[in-house]
């Protein structure tokens, strides 16, 4: 999806992202990102996980 986006793209998001939230708020922003993608991995892992045990419980399953 951002295979194309560069160095320069990055950067203007970057300031985008800066002019839209202010210097005060990105520290905020940032935990609140990095919490969103914890509970998005573990709940992923779960999922993943409840899968597996699922398929070796059920041995005739075909």
């Amino acid at each position: 999806m951002f295979q194309n986006i560069g160095i320069t793209g990055i950067i203007m998001i970057l300031v985008l992202v800066l002019i839209l939230f202010g210097p005060s708020r990105l520290p905020e922003l940032g935990r609140a990102v990095g919490r969103t993608l914890f509970e998005f991995k573990s709940s992923a892992r779960d999922l993943v996980g409840d899968s597996k045990d699922e398929d070796e419980s059920s041995p005739n399953k075909k």
